[in-house]
């Protein structure tokens, strides 16, 4: 009887990188279990996983979890951590991990320089890299002294978006165009994190942000890299990727990898820049590490086998064919929320209905749309449709009160779903 592959557990399956990273490792044979947290999104209706295991990343359970999983299979299972969180915990305990799973990444030092936007902007100003002036914010007067040296507009963010981040807010980072409107806002969430951080905007539209994905083995050898940008994002200008395409940027690209080199990298790597309209210089938004990106299914959509490379090199088993980039032109999209940051384009002014049909032209992969997998795609529309339809009935229902329409209880914002771009 053959031996079966070992498996890839995905963990973080209810986010696009690990939904779309259990699709690409299920169509190349691969067996698959997916770990997730919120077994009421769309993304766990997916067919790519022989098995879902709900975990809480923010609890012990996580890795207790893991373990246990890890002792019911029969070979070791090649980890694929899909969030930021996952990729932390699971670095920060990989000891307890790693009798049952291949775990691709650095030493724990490494890992937390460029996981936490703190650590990793002491470092970039000690490598004098290219990023934009910044402020750290961990009291007012530190505010207050920032909205009066910043240039606006300016981004005010978190370090990571933690699970209580997300309680307050969907919003991965807020554009602030005043000082005054700059101090309102840290007003309103400075209690959501321990430390702020205040950053200066660089101009230029969505399609001036470029990024790199790449992945090194455990000799630092970069064996897949694949260069893309963004063209739409939702939230426009502060959000996540919704329409992006590959492209050629060989800065971006020497940019990353000569970071990752020599930082002596091992696993998947991402770094983004933007360039600035004004000169054209690049400057670095942010790394991701250790874990796919939206873009890792750009690339597997471009022929580039990004993360079957990671999972054939972790089990020594012959590396993919296809590990460089043709740069045809492929497109990823992210339909529902293309569509609502076109619509705010259009009512802005800045795009019209021809243009955004010539945006979406050519071959694409699409994030959630699948024939061979389907559920996800109509779970999330029938989940959109029936929130739209409980607005509708909570206005036509609600009491009126001096000519004026007064809801019965307060109207939430839809349920941010795309948050690890």
């Amino acid at each position: 009887m053959k031996k079966r592959i070992p498996y890839a557990v995905v963990a973080g399956l209810d986010d696009y990188p690990g939904f779309q990273a259990a699709r690409i490792l299920s169509r190349r044979g691969i067996p698959v279990i997916g770990v997730a947290r919120h077994p009421h999104l769309f993304f766990c209706r997916t067919n790519a996983c022989e098995k879902i295991v709900f975990l809480d990343t923010e609890q012990d359970e996580f890795i207790d979890g893991l373990v246990a999983l890890g002792k019911k299979l029969e070979q070791k299972a090649v980890l694929f951590p899909s969030t930021d969180l996952c990729v932390l915990r699971i670095s920060r305990h990989r000891r307890t991990l790693a009798p049952y799973f291949h775990i691709p990444l650095p030493p724990q030092e490494v890992v937390e320089k460029l996981m936490n936007k703190l650590s990793f902007l002491e470092y970039a100003l000690q490598e004098n890299l290219p990023i934009p002036k910044t402020f750290l914010l961990r009291q007012r007067v530190e505010a207050v002294r920032a909205a009066q040296e910043l240039n606006f507009p300016c981004i005010l963010k978190p370090p990571m978006k933690t699970a209580f981040w997300e309680k307050h807010t969907t919003s991965k980072a807020y554009k602030i165009d005043s000082a005054e409107e700059f101090m309102q806002m840290y007003d309103r969430c400075c209690g959501w994190a321990d430390v702020l951080i205040a950053q200066e905007w660089i101009p230029g539209p969505d399609s001036n942000l470029y990024s790199c994905n790449c992945y090194f083995d455990k000799d630092s050898k970069p064996l897949v890299t694949f260069t893309a940008r963004k063209l739409r994002q939702w939230p426009p200008e502060t959000g996540s990727t919704s329409l992006g395409e590959e492209c050629r940027n060989t800065i971006v690209l020497n940019a990353a990898l000569d970071m990752f080199t020599k930082e002596h990298w091992h696993g998947l790597g991402y770094l983004e820049m933007k360039r600035d309209a004004r000169n054209g210089k690049h400057y670095i938004i942010e790394p991701n590490i250790g874990r796919p990106t939206g873009r890792s299914a750009l690339a597997e959509a471009s022929g580039v086998e990004m993360l079957y490379t990671m999972y054939c090199d972790n089990l020594g088993l012959p590396l993919p064919r296809n590990r460089k980039q043709k740069y045809q032109g492929v497109k990823w999209l992210s339909l529902v929320e293309d569509l609502r940051s076109a619509r705010q384009y259009w009512r802005r002014g800045d795009l019209t209905i021809g243009e955004y049909l010539r945006s979406i032209r050519g071959r694409k992969m699409h994030a959630v749309w699948s024939w061979s997998d389907p559920l996800p795609f109509l779970t999330d529309i029938g989940g959109r449709m029936a929130y739209k339809l409980s607005r509708l009935w909570l206005r036509v229902t609600a009491p009126k009160a001096s000519g004026k329409l007064v809801l019965t209880r307060p109207l939430q914002d839809t349920p941010a779903i795309a948050r690890e771009h």
